[in-house]
């Protein structure tokens, strides 16, 4: 009494696996009459064959993370950002006084040096510099 091919049938049919379906002792002779996919369908309805629930698993409930020593992210250093910011702005405008020709190319390689050693605190503090450069 091997039920294995009606199985696979029943499982086709209703889009489910093979675990899933349950034959229901009494009515065995029913399902081995079944040829088609219909008679699946008509057994399913009468309730000849039964689909079993998905089997899941309990969920676990995630845990409350605290924050540790190791888990909190800083800010960067607001020092370093005004820095490049600075920096940023006298390479800009030093590039822009050789395109204009107000200093050569050896005056902004060595004002490139001090802008990187913080030696100008402002752009005003920059452009006061180029000027005692031409006296």
């Amino acid at each position: 009494m091997n039920l294995g091919k009606k199985k696979s049938l029943a499982a086709k049919t209703l889009k489910v696996g093979k675990e899933r379906i349950i034959f229901l002792t009494t009515r065995i002779n029913e399902i081995k009459e079944a040829i088609t996919k219909n008679d699946i369908r008509d057994l399913t309805a009468e309730g000849a064959i039964l689909v079993k629930e998905v089997g899941g698993r309990r969920k676990n409930l995630k845990k409350a993370t605290r924050k540790s020593t190791g888990n909190i992210r800083k800010k960067v250093n607001t020092r370093k950002q005004d820095y490049v910011i600075m920096t940023r702005k006298l390479r800009r405008y030093t590039k822009e006084m050789e395109k204009q020709g107000q200093i050569n190319r050896e005056e902004r390689l060595e004002i490139r040096k001090r802008i990187r050693n913080k030696g100008f605190k402002s752009q005003a503090n920059l452009k006061e510099y180029i000027k005692n450069l031409r006296k």
